[in-house]
């Protein structure tokens, strides 16, 4: 009996050895690598804890299947384990998705005046990884229960009848199902990115989060405007920023009817002309109206 269990320490801590190798080893090369290139840092600190937690899982499994003395605590043991193992690679997964995203969002800064096509490729990056980690976290939960044997066996049955309660489920989470396909379409259309200014709802304000389900908008007094992605997909909306960032502004003045429209427009090309705010788009003094003795300029 002592045998047996000497045995088993010698396996674990053998496995444990060799995982500890592997770590180094990846630590290592990624260091060497990080001189280079800035992704292997980001990965390196988004995946060492997941990757890690793996290898002990793997290591532990291992020495339990091979070395461990009692069957009936074996076969319990390896199916921890082998959760654990699920778990540890749910995780591994979902931090290199957190990794490959955060170099792709490193890349486009929006902090800069034409940020036009950061914003469509942040927006679009941010929507796939939530997507992509959600669908880790379910394909994980899935395959922690397959591993029961009752779950294993019911299975079955719930497969046979998956036609009926996806119509179900259809109809029952037709509101969420509109909002989910509602945010993709905003997402790959490149309709709405975030730190678009638009005008929603009556409010003016810039996006400040897009999900698969609804939008928040920052307004300009700081209040938060949450709408349902399909508000965005059904309701017209002003989007400031659809193919740049800058906009027209104009000033009108009533004045007087003895006015020179001529000589305003010599003067205003002289103001321009001294100033390095303009930026030489339009210059354009027009004269829109002319009501109750005064005639109604307009600049822009």
């Amino acid at each position: 009996m002592c045998d047996g269990w000497m045995q088993f320490a010698i396996a674990v801590l053998v496995g444990l050895a060799v995982a500890a190798v592997i770590a180094v080893v990846a630590h290592v090369a990624l260091r060497i690598a990080a001189r280079r290139q800035r992704w292997p840092e980001v990965l390196s600190r988004r995946s060492r804890a997941p990757f890690r937690s793996l290898l002990v899982a793997i290591a532990l499994w291992a020495a339990v299947q091979t070395s461990f003395p009692d069957e009936l605590w074996r076969s319990v043991l390896g199916q921890v384990l082998t959760i654990a193992i699920i778990a540890a690679s749910a995780w591994l997964l979902a931090s290199l998705v957190l990794a490959v995203t955060d170099v792709a969002l490193g890349r486009y800064r929006i902090d800069v005046p034409d940020n036009r096509v950061a914003r469509r490729i942040r927006t679009q990056t941010l929507v796939v990884r939530r997507l992509a980690i959600a669908i880790i976290i379910v394909i994980g939960i899935g395959a922690v229960l397959l591993t029961f044997d009752s779950v294993r066996a019911v299975g079955a049955s719930v497969l046979a009848s998956a036609g009926i309660a996806s119509v179900v489920a259809g109809l029952a989470a037709q509101s969420v199902l509109a909002n989910v396909f509602a945010g993709l379409q905003i997402v790959f259309s490149d309709a709405l990115r975030v730190d678009d200014v638009v005008v929603a709802d009556g409010e003016w304000g810039r996006v400040g989060e897009i999900t698969l389900s609804y939008v928040v908008l920052d307004l300009w007094d700081d209040r938060r405007l949450v709408l349902p992605c399909t508000y965005f997909t059904t309701t017209p909306f002003e989007n400031w920023t659809r193919r740049g960032s800058e906009l027209l502004g104009a000033v009108e003045m009533d004045l007087d009817w003895n006015v020179s429209p001529t000589a305003m427009r010599a003067h205003l090309h002289d103001v321009l002309e001294k100033t390095d705010l303009w930026d030489r788009r339009t210059s354009v003094l027009q004269v829109t109206d002319a009501v109750a003795g005064y005639v109604r300029v307009r600049i822009l």
